[in-house]
């Protein structure tokens, strides 16, 4: 294939049609601007007992454009993302999976801080759902925000198929927007003939940064026009589904606002250089005014790692009257969740949690034969043995299931970890069941909740959270081949 990587410039559907990026490793983003009616164009299934029924099967997508022949893919309820979920906050929230693949899944709710026994993770929360079967998911979200649902079994493959979706969890009191809509960002590893190449969980991608695709698509599609009006004020919820790959987005010539990250609001915040900086797993909800006039159009882009910007869309201005005289006054914070008030740092439990392994890393030829035995194949997101494993959280390489907990916590202590990235690549840590302040010099935080932080090579990120939630949880790198060989663990809030 033929990598094409295109400055910022107008776009045409012309131009953005078969999209490369750079050989080998690529780049790539899936966009969803969709009204509040969600992503999916059927029907909902609903079951005579009120539950949600989400099909998880094939499918296929027209990633290409719609001159090209479609693409297998796996979703829910054949779509990728998937049908996008609304609950307003307080509400509850009933789902059933029914597993239409030939393998084996779970479904995993990113980010929502919700019972135990509904967080999808297979042999620590739940089994897994076998072919043919079925699994209720029944919960009520704290916290409004922007969450997503996606496989948490055999991750490398499920999820480089597309089996995840949105969830929104609507404010009780919702904010002064005039449009509510959803960027997805993914990449895809696509072959000639537009299907998915197979090479899920090969050991290359697995000691490097993980699977990178070399494939955008917008919409499920080649290209996105997003029309607006002039003074209109967009809320922009975006999604990183990529199985490894970090993301530079910007909306050329406008004000980003950052309002929310990982769900969780935050004081607004102007991006620098509108740039912002998207880990797998992780989102953010940004607040942006359509202040050019009218007639006019900026690219959509992300960064194409050789320090340029490749156009993925365009908001695309209508030529009538503004939609207001003038842009809405600069907006306030989102209404705060019912998270912890403070933290104890004084009697916290604190671990020194280092990050270690993978290619030039300083396990090479260590844990238990390092390399020995491995070759390209597949495997199956839970069935490594410990000699293949080659990365590890504190020495430790697992799966996030397996051997003892990494640690055990009463109900109520903060926590605190210090990861230290000791590796060439790096890795997005992310804690199910819970959020947590990054830890500055001095004893502050800064002013964001998380579930998922960036480490970078050679970096250290101290977080902390209040271990308020009870139960057995995963924590692990969403650089997924890494997780799936060793970079998990455990740990017990009792």
């Amino acid at each position: 294939m033929t990598d094409r990587v295109r400055q910022p410039s107008p776009l045409s559907r012309t131009a953005l049609t078969r999209r490369r990026l750079i050989a080998g490793i690529g780049a790539g983003v899936t966009a969803f601007a969709l009204p509040r009616s969600g992503l999916a164009a059927a029907p909902a299934d609903v079951a005579a007992d009120g539950f949600r029924v989400l099909h998880a099967r094939a499918g296929n997508a027209r990633l290409r454009g719609p001159q090209e022949a479609p693409t297998p893919i796996w979703g829910y309820d054949g779509l990728s993302p998937g049908p996008t979920l609304r609950v307003k906050q307080g509400e509850e929230l009933k789902v059933r999976l029914v597993n239409d693949l030939d393998q084996a899944t779970v479904i995993h709710w990113h980010g929502l801080r919700i019972d135990n026994a509904m967080d999808g993770v297979p042999h620590l929360t739940q089994m897994p759902v076998e072919p043919g079967q079925s699994f209720d998911y029944r919960f009520t979200p704290p916290d409004a925000g922007t969450f997503w649902y996606h496989t948490h079994f055999g991750s490398s493959e499920q999820l480089a198929r597309g089996l995840y979706g949105v969830l929104i969890v609507e404010e009780r009191e919702p904010p002064q927007v005039d449009r509510d809509l959803m960027l997805v960002v993914d990449d895809w590893r696509l072959m000639e003939n537009g299907e998915i190449q197979p090479s899920f969980g090969n050991f290359h991608d697995a000691m490097m940064a993980g699977r990178l695709g070399q494939y955008i698509t917008l919409n499920s599609q080649d290209t996105l026009d997003l029309k607006v009006k002039a003074n209109e004020r967009l809320r922009l919820r975006i999604v990183n589904t990529a199985n490894a790959r970090i993301f530079g987005f910007r909306i050329a010539d406008h004000v980003a606002r950052l309002m929310a990250a990982d769900g969780q609001p935050c004081p607004p915040e102007i991006m620098r250089d509108g740039v912002l900086r998207l880990g797998p797993g992780s989102r953010a909800d940004l607040f942006l005014d359509a202040t050019l006039k009218p007639g006019a159009s900026a690219p959509i882009q992300v960064d194409d790692l050789r320090g340029g910007w490749l156009d993925l869309g365009r908001l695309v201005y209508d030529a009538g009257e503004p939609m207001r005289p003038q842009a809405l006054a600069e907006p306030t914070a989102l209404p705060a969740n019912p998270l912890p008030k403070t933290l104890d740092l004084g009697k916290a439990l604190v671990l020194d949690v280092p990050l270690d392994g993978g290619g030039m890393g300083m396990m090479m030829g260590g844990m238990g034969g390092g390399m020995g035995g491995m070759g390209p194949g597949r495997f199956n997101g839970y069935g490594i043995p410990p000699q293949q494993r080659i990365w590890a959280l504190a020495g430790i390489a697992a799966t996030g299931h397996d051997g003892p907990p990494m640690f055990k916590v009463d109900r109520g202590r903060t926590v605190v970890l210090n990861f230290a990235n000791r590796t060439a690549f790096p890795h997005a840590m992310h804690v199910h069941g819970h959020h947590f302040r990054q830890l500055t010099p001095g004893g502050g935080h800064r002013p964001y909740w998380l579930d998922t932080v960036i480490v970078d090579p050679e970096r250290s990120e101290s977080i902390a959270f209040v271990a308020d939630n009870p139960g057995k949880w995963t924590m692990h790198c969403h650089m997924i081949e890494h997780m799936a060989f060793g970079m998990a663990a455990w740990f017990e809030v009792t």
